[in-house]
């Protein structure tokens, strides 16, 4: 006999299956985000040109944005234990041949795997909430989700500079290697799929598990729906910018315009995760009270409003102005992910969710990788090197993000509605 499931049955174990996950996550943020404390260093070693050095750092997200569609039918079929664990091997291999690599081509070999070996974590994690907790749960477990991504944003921030000065950024990728192979064991140890693979019952018995749609025919009902297009391009413009530039080109503006060392870029690129660990739970609860569409618009306006000032005022502003500035767009471009996740579930049937989210979970990623290169060449094409890119160069790049920002608000007034009257709940995903 299954034992009862929930609070009292499978509380203990969900618990340790979320905390196991969420440490995954502040892993896939630490991968995702290093480079910007260690780009200089990088391009010290290899002798690249801006525009490589995005190449470099976008690397990563185009294997993840193309992983993301059959991470979904592999989280439904293998299960997300094996999933994960099985994936975690690549994404060591790839920051152990990173820091061993001669050259900046086997280094972007490196980060490819880096990218396919962590691109599972996001969907089956939200697979695996949705199995082991009950609707009410999911959106409060989904904010401290994306808030254990910040703590791996403060890792790969002044904690990471001061280990990179001290053990060098080679070593430091290889032990980041090892410690994602211990992940990868942990995964399979203590995961469970299902409360039923533990020996507790189902908390969705009566969920249509059975009547479940083909990938390609829930594919083809989600891009070929007109509401899917205007979240699709909010994420890809608003996030695909915050990873762009937290993830790579944040810490070189930092040195090069305001002369910082790489801990005092670090400390302001750590504002990243203080937005996420404060701002993704608030964002949620936010969002069940007034709303999803309206706290997306308003993300998009404080988006615009950052990289305005940043595009007329790119020099001399104080630095405590320039913590508020990196807080406030990682707030509105890094926190939203549960958000326009619980859209794209809301959007469609619950039993084609998974297909849903892995393919809006694709654009923000592809932006990133786009918006990384296309950075990287505005950069080397407005003079200087990589020991000093020009002033005016890094004005074009806030420029592109105003740009980018003011898409994300036109896209956001397209969005419809999901949140159901006078609700709190956010759908499953089955």
């Amino acid at each position: 006999m299954p034992k009862a499931g929930g609070e009292t049955g499978s509380g203990h174990n969900r618990y340790v299956i979320c905390g196991t996950m969420f440490l995954c996550y502040m892993l896939v943020y630490f991968h995702r985000l290093c480079p910007a404390v260690i780009a200089l260093d990088m391009q010290e070693a290899f002798k690249a040109s801006g525009t490589l050095l995005g190449v470099l750092g976008s690397a990563y997200f185009y294997p993840y944005a193309l992983m993301q569609l059959p991470v979904g039918l592999l989280a439904d079929s293998w299960g997300p234990r094996k999933t994960v664990a099985s994936s975690l091997l690549l994404a060591c291999a790839g920051s152990i041949v990173m820091g061993m690599s001669p050259n900046i081509g086997l280094a972007v070999f490196g980060r490819i795997l880096v990218g396919f070996g962590v691109s599972t974590i996001f969907v089956c994690n939200f697979k695996l909430l949705a199995e082991w907790f009950t609707p009410r749960e999911f959106l409060m477990m989904a904010g401290i989700f994306m808030a254990a991504g910040g703590v791996g944003v403060l890792s790969a921030s002044a904690p990471l500079a001061w280990i990179s000065n001290l053990l060098g950024w080679r070593m430091t990728l290889e032990s980041v290697g090892v410690i994602t192979l211990l992940m990868s064991a942990l995964v399979y140890l203590l995961v469970r799929d299902r409360p039923e693979d533990a020996g507790f019952s189902s908390l969705h018995p009566s969920g249509d598990n059975g009547n479940r749609m083909g990938l390609w025919q829930g594919m083809r009902v989600v891009v070929t729906a007109p509401r899917f297009w205007p979240l699709a391009v909010y994420t890809f413009t608003a996030i695909g910018t915050f990873f762009s530039l937290a993830g790579l080109w944040g810490g070189p503006y930092l040195m090069h315009v305001y002369g910082m060392s790489k801990p005092e870029a670090g400390a302001v690129l750590s504002m990243s995760a203080v937005s996420l660990i404060a701002g993704s739970p608030f964002l949620s609860l936010l969002s069940n009270g007034v709303g999803r569409k309206p706290v997306l618009i308003g993300c998009s306006c404080l988006l615009v409003l950052v990289f305005g000032l940043l595009t007329l005022h790119p020099q001399n502003l104080p630095v405590p102005m320039l913590y508020l500035l990196f807080f406030s767009f990682s707030l509105a471009g890094g926190t939203t992910g549960q958000i326009t996740a619980t859209v794209a579930k809301e959007l469609f049937p619950s039993r084609i969710a998974g297909t849903s989210v892995g393919a809006l979970n694709l654009f923000p990623f592809l932006g990133a990788a786009i918006f990384q290169v296309v950075m990287g060449a505005i950069l080397s094409g407005g003079g200087g090197s990589g020991a000093g890119y020009t002033l005016a160069g890094y004005q074009r790049v806030f420029l592109l993000s105003a740009v980018n920002a003011l898409i994300s608000f036109f896209s956001a007034c397209f969005l419809a509605e999901t949140l159901p009257p006078r609700t709190k709940k956010i759908g499953t995903v089955s």
